[in-house]
């Protein structure tokens, strides 16, 4: 598939914005995707190329997050590998099962994320004793969110940073380095499946993941810069705005 240099320059800015916001709250993929269909590319292959540029852009955080100590993945190393696993029995699975009632009740999930962090005073401060342990939360937390990540993904950022902040107890600039470690492992999950389908558009995708991992890298530092003042109004906004976009999507009757 063949696109105009300027199209190409409007998707690497696109996926910079992204990236950028995905480092900090999630939801670059509200941008992406939508640039890329409009671009031309067909649905499928828009999906597989997000997730080719989506891979680089939590890989340029998540390594920002590592060198700056943010996080350690050797602490991480068993949630690391039950998010793969989960990722990749999602994007294999997403061809045999009826994944319409998941897709229903994500927007009813991620606008039920947005109030907690608007309304609970003291969210993402951290220091609280951990529902979970460890490896408990690396089973239960990382296969489920990675597996909805392989074969759906709007909204798996706010889902993995509302599971460390809720159920182990970190701060939200902790959470969101932990998310975005936990984010680039389900993306590069589902990838090698597209990759072995053939999916990604490799000129488009590499491309936007240029300027992915700038953003990213760019909205990492704004992370540790301003921290908790800046993430849990971007986690807010960032959830909302995709709970609206699933529900026009799959209601759109009632906005006619």
């Amino acid at each position: 598939m063949e696109l105009s240099f300027e199209v190409l320059g409007l998707l690497f800015l696109v996926a910079g914005l992204a990236g950028f916001i995905d480092a900090i709250a999630g939801g670059g993929g509200l941008l992406t995707v939508p640039a890329l269909l409009a671009a031309g590319v067909p649905p499928t292959q828009a999906l597989a190329t997000n997730k080719l540029q989506g891979s680089f852009g939590s890989f340029s955080a998540s390594l920002y997050f590592v060198r700056n100590g943010l996080v350690s993945l050797r602490e991480m190393r068993n949630a690391i590998v039950f998010t793969f696993i989960g990722a990749a029995l999602g994007a294999e699975l997403v061809q045999r099962i009826d994944a319409g009632v998941l897709t229903q009740l994500i927007p009813i999930l991620l606008v039920c994320i947005s109030l907690y962090f608007l309304f609970a005073p003291q969210v993402g401060q951290g220091g609280g004793t951990p529902k979970l342990s460890d490896n408990v939360f690396a089973l239960t937390v990382g296969t489920s969110i990675g597996f909805y990540d392989g074969f759906f993904g709007p909204g798996a950022g706010a889902l993995y940073t509302i599971c460390f902040v809720a159920i182990a107890q970190f701060g939200l600039v902790e959470a969101t380095a932990r998310t975005k470690i936990l984010n680039f492992t389900s993306n590069f999950a589902a990838l090698l499946f597209f990759i072995f389908a053939g999916l990604p558009i490799w000129e488009i995708g590499l491309v936007m993941a240029v300027g992915g991992f700038i953003g990213a890298r760019m909205g990492a530092k704004v992370v540790i810069s301003k921290g908790r003042k800046l993430i849990r109004p971007m986690v807010v906004i960032t959830s909302m705005c995709m709970a609206v976009k699933l529900l026009v999507e799959q209601n759109p009757q009632w906005f006619q």
